[in-house]
């Protein structure tokens, strides 16, 4: 479900969960636990975040809760809020290797990361939750909202459309677009350089930039 490579410091995990890696209570409550486990585990100074085969994340499992009903929503939103506040918060540095597609919370997931590398090709990232009639929660809104400007956070929104490489590196959503076959040895490159800062004055930088979405 959620695989684990430490090397030199750095861990990589690496969403492996059906066919899309979609975000349902299990996988929700397994990145909770991996995330706290890497937190507390002193050999490790940054983490990269990566999917498996063309797609990083598609988002919730939309199939699971229209079967589940109203317990298991119950279960469902707390987990999910909560693995996605744990990796905003998250006190190391965290790179996103966006391997494919990142959907709706897959979006939100590389958008909590501290850097974004992109593959180059057809992936494409975006967060389509009100064309499918799904509210945001409060802490995707402010993920979203710290990683793009407020004219491109509308434009995301409102409109739910999805973005290829280009267009999400324009509207601030990937940081850096990558060739495949370099993806993540680039990503652990760059975990690698902000891990070379002293991780106390990382640790609060980090949490002074995020502070007021946290807050929120």
């Amino acid at each position: 479900m959620i695989h684990r490579h430490d090397r030199d410091h750095i861990t990589v995990l690496r969403l492996e969960h059906g066919k899309a890696h979609a975000l349902d209570l299990e996988l929700c409550v397994a990145l909770d636990e991996t995330l706290a486990a890497v937190a507390g585990d002193d050999s490790i100074r940054a983490m990269v975040l990566s999917g498996t085969g063309s797609i990083f994340c598609a988002g919730v499992d939309l199939l699971r809760v229209l079967e589940g009903g109203t317990a298991y929503i119950e279960a469902f939103v707390p987990a999910l809020v909560s693995s996605f506040h744990s990796l905003f918060s998250f006190p190391k540095p965290v790179v996103a290797a966006i391997n494919g597609h990142a959907i709706a919370g897959g979006c939100v997931l590389a958008a909590a990361c501290d850097y974004r590398l992109m593959a180059r090709g057809d992936g494409t990232v975006g967060v389509p939750e009100l064309r499918v009639g799904v509210p945001f929660p409060q802490v995707a809104i402010e993920i979203l909202r710290f990683a793009t400007s407020a004219a491109h956070l509308q434009e995301l929104v409102y409109q739910g459309k999805t973005y290829g490489v280009n267009g999400a590196y324009e509207r601030g959503l990937v940081d850096e677009v990558v060739d495949p076959a370099v993806l993540l040895d680039d990503a652990r490159g760059v975990a690698a350089r902000l891990a070379s800062e002293p991780a106390a004055r990382f640790r609060i930088t980090k949490r002074q930039l995020r502070r007021p979405a946290l807050d929120r």
